[in-house]
């Protein structure tokens, strides 16, 4: 029973093992990854940082979107892109399409802020598109902006990596000590087993003599015996 109880109890320590390094490293790719143009399979994660879009996201939510075909877009549909604005030229947008144009030759959208209805100052070049929003994670980007931060690394990687590290120590030494207490039980049980067969081996020792001499005692009286009758 022990000994089952210690394999599920070290095989569920792999498994958080390896459910904390995954949670890590899933942070750590995000915090990389989030607002960079850094996608995995086709998906770019952003933190909305205004309200412009309140009513399909709203600020602080992650939002993903997704590589898509530039000629499938149509009004009505919500796209990432980076701004030509000057006032914040190459910052990334989300907002949705009003109209398809073209601007200096080429395919273009019009695109607005959903909450107030107002038309981006200047169009968004087909170059310029990341992605076709997909869908959000409310709130999520108040944590990896809290994550980017010292204290946000410390507390959500570094502590629980740390306690992670004590308890798997704190069952090592347990187990450690478990083992020299069994064998030091087997030493004890080997060392009770050699008293008993040493006892025992003296005891048979005992009966051979006893025997002997019964032998030799019964030997002479045969003898005397025997001298008694030739007389």
């Amino acid at each position: 029973m022990k000994k089952t109880l210690n394999i599920i109890g070290r095989a569920a320590t792999i498994i958080i093992m390896i459910f904390a390094v995954f949670v890590m490293l899933f942070t750590v790719f995000s915090v990389n990854t989030v607002g960079k143009d850094r996608g995995m399979f086709g998906y770019y994660p952003y933190i909305v940082l205004s309200d412009s879009m309140s009513g399909t996201f709203e600020a602080g939510d992650i939002i993903l979107s997704h590589k898509t075909d530039i000629d499938s877009l149509k009004e009505g549909d919500i796209i990432s892109f980076r701004s030509i604005d000057p006032n914040n030229y190459d910052t990334v947008v989300t907002h949705k399409i009003k109209a398809v144009s073209e601007y200096e030759g080429e395919k273009a959208f019009i695109t607005y802020g959903e909450s107030t209805g107002v038309e981006d100052a200047y169009p968004v070049p087909e170059s310029r598109v990341i992605g076709e929003y997909k869908f959000r994670m409310p709130k999520m980007g108040y944590f990896f902006q809290f994550m980017k931060t010292p204290l946000g690394y410390f507390t959500v990687i570094f502590i629980p990596f740390m306690i992670l590290i004590g308890l798997e120590a704190a069952r090592f030494f347990k187990l450690f000590k478990l083992y020299k207490k069994e064998q030091a039980e087997e030493l004890a049980k080997q060392k009770d087993i050699a008293e008993k067969e040493k006892n025992e081996a003296l005891r048979m020792q005992e009966e051979i003599k006893r025997l002997k001499a019964q032998l030799a005692e019964k030997e002479d009286r045969i003898e005397t015996e025997t001298k008694n009758t030739s007389e």
